[in-house]
């Protein structure tokens, strides 16, 4: 095409024929044009004015290509004309370019690499319980699962249970990362095998809870054999199935690796659970405080301190009700006095001015509708006039997604229980364990543990008398000037696994300050 387009200006012989062709591509500029341009070029007489002309139609000539060649290249580009430079793209291209240099350096995640190992089959888990309960649950599981060599199945939550969460797995946690980042220890899927699948449905899997506080040795002798014979072995209530000590320490630490690394809430729990902290930091320093005085946790525990013989005949029902509530007929007072009711609202308020908790101190209620509502909050409230909820804090448009979802609830609690500057959990429950290991796990950040047998022994003798407000309070600093939080050695029990310590409360093995390969995995 440029040969078409070139001119020598010295060939002056075949000037007729530059003429025309000149003529014909002036066509492009319109007809009046042209004709205008064959009158002026007629009336030249000046030879200097006609080499003129034809420079000019030479010059519009190149022009009409090179615009056509550029329009060529834009859609041609990638293939033909790629490099070439463009007045007409030149500025989208250097704005894109200014644009990507203006985004923030998001860093390439790196994921670990696959676990290669020979699979022997497929592992279904049911959770039972409440948040916590199920989320110690899923580490267990991921750990045997490793141990096994299995394909563990991302496991089933309880929607059964006393809050008919109705809420699945990737409600709660992120389940794109809770695969990708133990895919370097086991492989994770979200469903079966269609032809497994269908199996399953059809109801031909083998199915059973495990023996509880087990050590990794009965699943490798009676649960791994089951699987390589069924293919798919379904376990179900599965909380407390691993024991608590005695066990490899690289499982110990993968328990705590799925703990604080793997089991990440989803974005939108997270992003409300910042602006939660964010509202209380505003405002100085902030106590949490697991009050453990719902109605269900009453019920089961058969703790009716303080409460009318309206409210016991009540709660006395609700026992009745579950049938794998297997302990029906309690002496409360008894069970307080041995130290295994939650305490009481008015009970709380007395051990927290004893502890010399400042009045002025924001205190976060983590816990769901209070058992006997403002009768049974007011001494707390007067006593500490900060009380906040979520439900305060936030509109009800920010909760409204989490209504009737009690675990996203608890997730959300969770959340701002690590990041208070103390946390007090009324009850060893299970979100109080797994919040004091959290914690631990954190720093040993401050986390006042409540004797509570010690505690209502005091608290009974301040209120009749036998102590005065002093002596009351000096008591109660020196039972807990030990129970902060501070590392300690988890207790062991030998053949009453029930009653030591709990691997998630105090999980020591992860703790070591000399742990620095855990903490990079993380």
């Amino acid at each position: 095409m440029k040969e078409m387009c070139k001119v020598d200006d010295r060939d002056k012989m075949k000037q007729k024929k530059r003429f025309s062709i000149g003529t014909m591509g002036l066509k492009t500029l319109g007809v009046d044009k042209v004709e205008k341009l064959k009158n002026s070029m007629a009336n030249a007489r000046s030879p200097r004015m006609k080499l003129w002309l034809i420079r000019a139609t030479t010059t519009v000539l190149l022009w009409t290509c090179f615009v056509q060649l550029t329009a060529l290249g834009g859609t041609w580009g990638p293939r033909v004309l790629k490099g070439w430079p463009s007045c007409f793209t030149q500025d989208s291209h250097s704005s894109s370019a200014l644009d990507i240099k203006l985004l923030p350096a998001v860093p390439v995640r790196v994921l670990p690499p696959k676990r290669v190992y020979k699979n022997n089959g497929y592992l279904v888990v049911s959770c039972n319980g409440g948040l916590n309960q199920m989320r110690s649950a899923i580490c267990d599981m991921v750990a045997i699962a490793r141990y096994l060599n299995v394909t563990l199945i991302v496991p089933e939550l309880d929607k059964t249970s006393f809050w008919s969460d109705p809420s699945e797995f990737e409600d709660i946690f992120d389940v794109d990362h809770f695969i990708t980042s133990l895919r370097d220890e086991v492989r994770v899927l979200k469903q079966l095998p269609p032809r497994l699948k269908k199996r399953v449905e059809l109801g031909i899997v083998h199915t059973m809870p495990p023996v509880s506080w087990s050590d990794i040795s009965y699943y490798h002798n009676q649960i791994l054999p089951l699987i390589q014979k069924y293919k798919v072995v379904h376990l179900n209530r599965t909380d407390a199935r691993l024991a608590n000590n005695g066990q490899p320490l690289d499982l110990q630490k993968l328990r705590c690796r799925v703990n604080f690394g793997a089991l990440r809430f989803t974005t939108q729990i997270e992003e409300l659970g910042k602006r939660v902290v964010n509202l209380l930091r505003k405002n100085g320093p902030f106590l949490v405080l697991h009050l453990r005085y719902e109605m269900d946790m009453l019920a089961f525990s058969g703790c009716t301190q303080g409460c009318n013989v309206e409210e016991i005949e009540e709660l006395t029902r609700m026992r009745y009700a579950y049938p794998w509530w297997k302990e029906k007929i309690i002496n409360s007072d008894l069970k307080r006095k041995d130290g295994l009711c939650p305490l009481t609202p008015e009970e709380t308020a007395l051990t927290l001015r004893a502890l010399d908790i400042d009045r002025d101190i924001q205190i976060y209620i983590a816990a769901g509708e209070i058992y006997g509502g403002k009768r049974r909050m007011d001494t707390l409230q007067d006593a500490y006039p900060k009380l906040v909820r979520k439900e305060t804090l936030l509109g009800v448009d920010d909760l409204q997604y989490f209504q009737n979802h009690s675990s996203q609830m608890a997730a959300l609690d969770y959340l701002v229980s690590l990041e208070s500057d103390i946390f007090v959990p009324t009850y060893d429950g299970n979100m109080a364990k797994v919040v004091e290991g959290h914690r631990r796990f954190l720093g040993f950040k401050k986390t006042i543990l409540l004797d509570r047998r010690l505690l209502v022994d005091l608290i009974d003798k301040y209120t009749s008398g036998l102590l005065n407000w002093e002596q009351f309070s000096i008591s109660v600093k020196e039972v807990h000037q030990d129970r902060m939080g501070n590392p300690t050695k988890r207790l062991m029990i030998p053949d009453k696994p029930k009653e030591e310590d709990y691997f998630y409360a105090n999980p020591e093995e992860c703790l070591q300050p000399s742990d620095d390969e855990f903490v990079s995995v993380l």
